[in-house]
């Protein structure tokens, strides 16, 4: 059955809110999708494309520091021009970051979009990865900025990203827990996490957008675009909130949030409420 407007509409802002907190956007299109009319998952393929929208409010939010980054890395690469040394290193260092989820991504690519999408492993991922996120925030000493990033940490954070590509772990807060784990602030957690999800996130939103045209989705073109436009106007305002938010609170109510909905995804499963595939 086809995912109607209104239903599109409600999958892009739940996409738009969750992208960026660390609660996990695909976890949260997965489970909507079993409750809207339609009864449709929207699948892997939808995910992917409507994070484009939200990545494209990183790239409004952060214009100037990706802009100042990238024209200093083609200037030592390319153009062998003088240059920002700490840009340059963070150009590669986001390349760098950026290699684990995309091997990780084609290497099991047919079990990301179909067996890993069982909502068991989802609602196991929120709670486990949830509790694991409370852990870093609480141990983690805080006192490193993005100038103390170094190779090490970015592979680091490059696996850490790429757990997310497990519906429930989260891209964002995977990535923060590591951050956190490796003694990194909460805002320079999370802004390195928004500049590395760019690369793989339009990387694999235009790969699926490709490979969707011409097949049979669950999810019509328009009401796809719909849902991307969407997400790109509610995720900015959500970068702005979170920002703000983690320079001053702590990610306990998220922890809270993630083992509520975990558990409650295997009560319902459990009773037959729900489908795990």
């Amino acid at each position: 059955m086809t995912v109607s407007w209104t239903d599109a509409a409600i999958l892009g802002l739940i996409q738009g809110l969750t992208e960026f907190l660390p609660v996990s956007s695909s976890a949260h299109l997965r489970i909507a999708g079993e409750f809207l009319p339609s009864g449709a998952d929207p699948g892997a393929a939808f995910t992917a494309i409507t994070q484009i929208g939200t990545e494209a409010a990183v790239l409004v939010y952060f214009w100037s520091d990706i802009m100042r980054i990238a024209t200093a890395w083609l200037r030592q690469t390319v153009l062998r021009a003088p240059h920002d040394a700490r840009d340059a290193r963070m150009g590669w260092l986001i390349i760098l970051g950026s290699l684990p989820i995309v091997v990780l991504g084609l290497l099991f690519k047919d079990q990301i979009e179909h067996g890993l999408r069982n909502l068991y492993i989802t609602a196991t991922a929120l709670i486990v990865f949830g509790i694991i996120l409370g852990l870093a925030d609480r141990i983690g000493t805080k006192a490193r900025t993005l100038d103390h990033l170094t190779w090490r940490d970015g592979i680091i954070f490059g696996f850490a990203q790429a757990m997310a590509l497990i519906p429930g772990v989260s891209r964002s807060g995977g990535t923060i827990s590591a951050g956190l784990l490796m003694g990194y602030t909460r805002e320079a957690a999370a802004r390195y996490s928004f500049l590395l999800a760019v690369p793989a996130v339009f990387g694999s939103g235009f790969y699926q957008l490709f490979k969707s045209i011409g097949q049979d989705n669950p999810v019509g073109a328009g009401q796809t675009a719909l849902a991307t436009l969407i997400s790109f106007v509610v995720g900015y305002a959500v970068i702005v909130f979170f920002l703000k938010l983690v320079s001053t609170r702590n990610y306990l109510p998220f922890v809270y949030y993630r083992v509520v909905i975990g558990l409650a995804i295997i009560a319902l499963l459990a009773t037959g409420k729900l489908s795990a595939l």
